[in-house]
């Protein structure tokens, strides 16, 4: 008898324990507690300079990389988002007359528009604007037409 009592009290043990696991198996699991979607904007496209070096709003801005004989002075920005920017300044360019090392540099009032963000190949993660548009306000360079755009490098 001593021996019975003590088989069922194991199968009885073990079918609540059967049953206990079985019932927490089943059940839906907790739900985690509510999560906040928090949206983050990303960061406005850069514009990247001769040295690449990333740049918001630049005061100035060299055009000719390699010699200097066109660089944008005094810009002042208007807007600077996230598809384009936009600004007003002047294009310093080198007349290079009767060669571009004894030139002048002649002063001509432009409005500056950046577009086409693209991923930074230095950066992945990093938009920059891809082109830049030069609008003449009066006056302009010879060889140069009144609105002029220039692919911008990455």
């Amino acid at each position: 008898m001593r021996h019975t009592t003590r088989t069922a009290v194991m199968i009885c043990a073990a079918l609540g324990l059967t049953a206990t696991i079985g019932t927490a198996a089943a059940a839906p699991a907790a739900s985690p507690p509510a999560q906040r979607t928090v949206a983050h904007k990303a960061p406005d496209p850069v514009l990247v300079d001769c040295f690449w070096h990333p740049q918001t709003r630049p005061k100035e801005f060299i055009l000719a990389c390699g010699d200097g004989n066109s660089q944008l002075v005094s810009l002042h920005w208007e807007s600077w988002g996230t598809r384009s920017a936009r600004a007003t300044g002047v294009n310093v360019v080198n007349d290079c007359d009767p060669y571009c090392a004894i030139g002048t540099f002649h002063p001509y009032a432009v409005v500056v528009r950046l577009d086409r963000p693209e991923p930074w190949k230095k950066h992945p993660r990093v938009e920059h604007y891809g082109r830049i548009t030069l609008t003449y306000l009066g006056e302009r360079p010879a060889q140069f037409d009144r609105v002029v755009s220039y692919p911008l490098w990455n």
